[in-house]
């Protein structure tokens, strides 16, 4: 598939900006301005104010002298960047590869993109469409290489959607500035006559390396496609995802399950072919207002059943706020695992974590209860809230043995929380104590067994654990941080046994 690729220039970014805050400065001759040397530089123009023959780099003293109602505000110094920024993550409705192209522009790799808007032309129409209504005057083109594309939107006259392998033909005509090169270059080929990129690219390439610098020679080489120029995406692109652009914006929750369907089918059937299942994935959502909004879900084995993952995302599908409507859907596997069917006996019965049913049953519950640990792994701590660990998957194998010498509750806090004893005398068992405003009375006691800290990880006071059961016949574990004759020793309730 032969690539192609969308400049997008924006003629007027940072005015354009403070326009849309101040619908009146669209109309008059607006500038931004920065101290340089002592003095106040026009950094930026609108286009009224570059048709009074206003641009970058006027004084603002002669600017005014100029045009007494000159409007004129600070310019930011990251505000380009942080624009360019913004408008390349919206931009990523059309393609999942736009890159920030500093001062003023975008680019984007859209191969295979454009036929989902009916071909090239009705695509860069799109694109311009949708960013005039957003306030911004811009020029785009398309072409097969980014240096062509980037040329034509800057310097071309039209047409701005360069046929296929058409792109040398698109630069001959244009300035050598179009090629993106340094001023002093550019100044040095104007010298010498070569005005059009027409009159230089038959030259050798020996001569002009001599002359204009290796840097000269890959600038012309990208424009032209003798090398390949590879764009930094604002976003890094998943290896697993699929696009559905929508012809008209999804307002309906109906009209979300018809589009994760497809999404769907369109990923479990490369996932099928491919052998492999996914066990972590987003849908995306991107609205006409530009914000963006996503659910998850995650499986416990990597799965391809669209049914299945079907059923997961629709109990979080409610949680989508489509507002004006939703004109771009992506599914993205974030995490992909091999998936390969397993051979079935034909005479033992399926059952236990191997068994595909059991594992879609837990995914489904998690789901609903939003718990995503169903299984839990022995750790290499001491200290009991770290002696464990969520299981990645239900085929992770244990690596070391749970431990069975002590008895340990089935219930432990994650964070112990402290309580009121009341114990005679040093490593004698707690006779009474205080839990959430309830007074129990001990009866039976067993301890003290003492648990220090990992002193590689972490200093402090060891602990003191006991089992104990009130009047109630209910089973508690607690402990005394640090010795009875330290001042600052505490108690803490740690556990609840069955």
């Amino acid at each position: 598939m032969e690539r192609r690729f969308v400049s997008i220039w924006f003629r007027y970014l940072t005015t354009d900006w403070f326009s849309l805050r101040q619908p009146h400065l669209r109309d008059l001759p607006f500038v931004l301005c920065a101290p340089s040397h002592g003095r106040m530089i026009v950094t930026a123009a609108n286009a009224v104010a570059q048709a009074m023959e206003i641009d970058t780099g006027t004084a603002v003293a002669d600017a005014r002298a100029i045009i007494p109602t000159l409007q004129i505000a600070d310019d930011k110094s990251d505000l380009g960047d942080r624009l360019l920024k913004r408008l390349a993550e919206w931009c990523i409705r059309f393609t999942p590869s736009v890159a920030v192209d500093s001062p003023d522009g975008l680019l984007l790799d859209v191969t295979g993109c454009t036929h989902l808007w009916g071909g090239d032309q009705f695509y860069l129409d799109e694109i311009i469409k949708k960013l005039n209504a957003r306030g911004y005057d811009v020029r785009a083109a398309i072409a097969d290489t980014a240096g062509a594309a980037w040329a034509v939107a800057r310097y071309g006259n039209g047409p701005f959607v360069i046929t296929s392998e058409f792109h040398i033909e698109a630069l001959l005509p244009l300035p050598p500035e179009a090629l993106r090169l340094e001023m002093d270059t550019i100044d040095r080929l104007h010298k010498l006559g070569l005005h059009r990129i027409s009159q230089l690219i038959g030259m050798p390439r020996s001569s002009l390396r001599r002359r204009f610098g290796e840097h000269f020679i890959h600038r012309l080489n990208l424009a032209l496609g003798l090398e390949e120029e590879v764009i930094q995406s604002v976003q890094p692109m998943e290896p697993y995802h699929v696009r559905l652009p929508c012809l008209e914006p999804i307002v309906t929750l109906t009209g979300i399950e018809i589009a994760l369907d497809q999404v769907l089918k369109m990923l479990c059937h490369r996932l099928q072919q491919e052998q492999k299942g996914l066990r972590v994935a987003t849908l995306k959502g991107y609205r006409v207002d530009g914000k963006v909004v996503h659910v998850d879900i995650g499986t416990h084995q990597p799965s391809h059943n669209v049914s299945h993952l079907f059923k997961l995302f629709e109990n979080k599908l409610s949680t989508i706020e489509p507002a004006l409507g939703i004109e771009l859907f992506v599914l993205e596997a974030s995490k992909i695992e091999d998936h390969t069917p397993k051979q079935e006996e034909l005479w033992q019965k399926p059952g236990g974590l191997d068994d595909v049913s059991i594992s879609e049953l837990i995914d489904r519950l998690a789901g609903k209860t939003g718990v995503q640990a169903i299984r839990y792994l022995p750790d290499e701590h001491y200290w009991p809230e770290r002696s464990f660990r969520p299981a990645s998957s239900l085929n992770e194998k244990l690596k070391i043995a749970w431990r069975s010498d002590r008895p340990r509750p089935i219930n432990i806090l994650s964070v112990p929380e402290r309580i009121e004893v009341t114990s005679p005398i040093p490593d004698y068992p707690p006779m009474l104590f205080r839990y959430q405003g309830k007074l129990h009375r001990i009866m039976k006691a067993d301890g003290p067994e003492r648990i220090e800290q990992e002193w590689w990880l972490q200093q402090g006071q060891h602990r003191d654990y006991y089992r104990v059961e009130d009047e109630e016949g209910q089973r508690y574990w607690l402990f005394r941080l640090g010795h009875y004759n330290d001042k600052t020793y505490q108690w803490f309730m740690h556990g609840f046994f069955a």
